[in-house]
């Protein structure tokens, strides 16, 4: 379930629910914040356990360690934990608003629960598809975040773009993190890298003025650059892995970014705290 990644998944919620707070200013309780978090926790565990049901056979000589090829469990117990992740994922989904299962949050939840298992099964073979496939369940995963108000998602649904354009930078180097990479594709990623970082910067200046959002940049610019770096001058396996994983967890820095960027110091904060805990997880279990 990478238990790492669902961190940073959750990182994902809360920036959208403050992004959502920033343009419509709502008043809600902390059950629905509970309920989306609870729901990307299914997505996002759902979605990496069918990766390893479908990529079993392969992950026998890539990567015999992982639970499936090693014995731990069954291909056909992993797939009933998967579907048993995504239904849990729907259903509390539903309970965010009064529309229940006609609402925007499992509308949202059910095209990422798609685009995951698309992804999964067929986008991830594909060079330029496959990036902008698993791009998309991060910035639906944004979305979810912002659908605590249905009508921030409606006006705002372009912010989604960004983790899009992220995600497909890291997913485009993680396809060599078994026998190395290109250099080309690594200055592909940094050009991507760039983009993000510039986003954020121009709406902490342009639309909130917070320039103590600068630190979260700064520090988020560091995490995904410095690896990238050592990747770019060797592009051997081991550093393709250190730099798609230290992509992954810098997706908490990115969202406490986008808080800083959207006045939300206190929530900023509060999201940056989740990083030690999902570096503690990455010691523990897989990342990539």
């Amino acid at each position: 379930m990478r238990p790492a990644n669902i961190v940073t998944a959750i990182a994902d919620i809360l920036a959208g629910i403050i992004i959502s707070a920033y343009f419509t200013s709502p008043e809600y309780s902390l059950i629905p914040v509970f309920l989306l978090v609870l729901t990307t926790i299914g997505l996002y565990g759902g979605g990496v356990v069918f990766n390893d049901v479908f990529d079993a056979e392969l992950d026998k000589i890539e990567r015999p360690e992982r639970p499936i090829p090693s014995g731990l469990i069954s291909k056909k117990h992993a797939t009933v934990l998967a579907l048993l992740l995504l239904v849990m994922a729907i259903i509390s989904a539903s309970f965010v608003h009064k529309e229940g299962l006609l609402s925007i949050s499992v509308l949202l939840a059910f095209i990422i629960a798609i685009a995951a298992v698309v992804y999964d099964k067929w986008g991830k073979h594909h060079p330029l598809l496959g990036p902008v496939n698993m791009g998309l369940c991060r910035g639906f995963n944004l979305l979810l975040g912002m659908s605590i108000v249905p009508a921030a998602v409606i006006q705002y649904w372009w912010l989604g773009i960004f983790p899009i354009i992220y995600i497909a930078a890291i997913t485009m180097i993680s396809r060599d993190e078994v026998h190395g990479s290109k250099k080309k594709t690594l200055y592909a990623a940094a050009f991507f890298y760039l983009i993000v970082l510039a986003a954020i910067s121009w709406f902490a200046y342009k639309k909130a003025n917070q320039l103590y959002a600068v630190w979260f940049i700064v520090l988020f610019g560091i995490m995904i650059f410095l690896p990238l770096s050592k990747a770019i001058k060797d592009p051997v396996a081991k550093n393709i892995r250190k730099s798609v994983k230290a992509g992954v967890l810098a997706v908490i820095l990115m969202n406490a970014a986008w808080a800083a960027a959207f006045g939300a110091i206190g929530w900023a904060l509060i999201i940056l705290c989740l990083l030690p805990l999902s570096v503690l997880l990455a010691r523990l279990f897989a990342v990539t």
